[in-house]
């Protein structure tokens, strides 16, 4: 069952925006009372998803915003949209509340994983084992850590709709960011797997890529995953580091050679990893390394004294 029947399958309330790589997906709700956005993107899409809301909705404006979890593609555009609709109500995981409310960009992993957001604020917390009116439907709220520990996913069961973040995509799930710095988090995604095949969605809505409907075939392929990564932890954390390089590639599209070592070595993740996992390797090398993989695999170009996204 193809993409377009798995969008023919969704609430008639509900619109996709199926963003690229750099900015997650957005999910808009148009309800008889009220107007919701799930997940706004990467700030440098910011004005892209104003436009798009705007198109959508028409003279309607944008009550609230909400967010599956506080990386910078799942929310660099709450500030703009707070931006161009004032009166709108922004709600979040209670877990990072703190940290928004004094904006430590340390604490929310911004600066430490080279990325950016623009500071915003928040009127309400997406609390777990709760549920919130969309599109004039009750939607369950689930915890879902693994990716990010306060990470959580939204459920319709009426017609078995799930919005799955990045805890689940047809081809995997996000990085697990926890484990990298050393605490625990396969375990925890292999039981929000557990938790998405139990809520047995008909349609799902990742955080990237397609909504699809073949929910087996997704856990089969994300189960694949987590079972190599638990055999081998170093084939994780090189992974994540080629996710961490392609990331900065999309949001730049190019650098000279200066200005990407200069990222690498003032990206404080990056240092972390190797020094857990490829000690032997300097940091320079290794990201050089890996960035010729990427180049080797089409995602990244070299030319001259320039890294290209490709």
């Amino acid at each position: 069952m193809g993409p377009r029947a798995a969008f023919d399958a969704l609430p008639a309330n509900v619109v996709v925006f199926e963003r690229g790589w750099l900015s997650s997906n957005n999910i808009l709700f148009a309800g008889a009372g009220e107007t919701a956005l799930v997940d706004t993107g990467y700030v440098t899409h910011a004005a892209q998803t104003v436009a798009l809301v705007e198109v959508a909705l028409g003279d309607r404006p944008l009550d609230r915003v909400l967010n599956t979890h506080l990386h910078s593609d799942h929310c660099g555009g709450n500030a703009a949209l707070q931006q161009r609709y004032p009166a709108l109500q922004t709600d979040i995981p209670p877990g990072d509340a703190a940290l928004v409310s004094r904006w430590d960009e340390e604490g929310l992993r911004f600066r430490a994983t080279g990325q950016r957001c623009a500071p915003f604020l928040f009127t309400g917390l997406l609390r777990p084992d709760t549920e919130v009116v969309l599109g004039d439907a009750p939607w369950q709220v689930h915890a879902a850590p693994g990716h990010d520990p306060h990470s959580v996913i939204l459920f319709e069961p009426g017609s078995g709709t799930l919005i799955s973040a990045d805890a689940l995509w047809a081809n995997g799930f996000g990085v697990a960011f926890p484990e990298l710095a050393g605490e625990p988090s396969f375990a925890d995604i292999a039981a929000t797997l557990d938790l998405i095949e139990r809520l047995a969605p008909r349609v799902v809505i990742p955080g990237h890529g397609s909504v699809f409907q073949d929910l087996g075939a997704a856990l089969d392929t994300a189960r694949r995953r987590l079972e190599a990564f638990q055999r081998d932890p170093a084939r994780h954390a090189r992974h994540a580091i080629k996710v961490l390089l392609k990331f900065k590639l999309l949001e730049v599209q190019a650098a000279d050679a200066d200005a990407w070592q200069d990222w690498v070595r003032g990206t404080p993740y990056l240092e972390l990893v190797r020094s857990r996992f490829f000690a032997q390797s300097t940091l320079e090398g290794l990201a050089a390394e890996i960035l010729s993989e990427l180049v080797a695999g089409g995602a990244a170009a070299i030319e001259g004294d320039r890294v290209l996204n490709v």
